[in-house]
């Protein structure tokens, strides 16, 4: 039995902000099995062009990415909110295997069953190479940072 995850909906903004703080806090562990535990049994991904469905594939899904994706680094801005579902804007850099530097850009679009697990993850994700230098996400997200935006470009 999985336990439930607050906040529940239907989401308020600072609820809603408070649980795309948790997912970016549990994203940034690159720990696939934890992360997997804030969706339901069957829950469904797009992500990019891949479908998944239910927690086994996710952690597949995950372990898989953050082979590839090395010293992932995200972070996750509210875009709206509307009962137990919420919309998101991310980045998030990594460096593949060969050494090059990777932002990526992404919208998500959440929706939650009752008990504050989600059911559905919608992702769209661009790929921009970077060079090193040119880095502005360096780990999880400091306390005096939490809420802010980060630029588009």
């Amino acid at each position: 039995m999985t336990e439930p995850r607050p906040p529940f909906p239907p989401f308020t903004e600072e609820t809603a902000r408070q649980k795309v703080q948790a997912a970016e806090d549990a994203w940034n562990t690159c720990d696939p099995h934890r992360v997997s535990l804030a969706y339901t049994s069957d829950s469904v991904w797009r992500n990019r062009d891949r479908f998944l469905t239910g927690r086994e594939e996710i952690v597949e899904f995950l372990t898989a990415k953050w082979e590839r994706e090395q010293e992932y680094a995200l972070r996750k801005n509210l875009w709206s909110f509307s009962g137990n579902r919420i919309a998101v804007r991310f980045q998030y850099e990594s460096r593949d295997r060969d050494g090059q530097w990777w932002r990526s850009y992404g919208n998500e679009l959440w929706e939650f069953e009752e008990n504050g697990l989600m059911c559905r993850r919608e992702a769209s994700i661009n790929d921009l190479a970077i060079d090193a230098g040119n880095r502005r996400i360096q780990g999880p997200r400091p306390e005096s940072e939490r809420g802010l935006e980060l630029p588009l470009q």
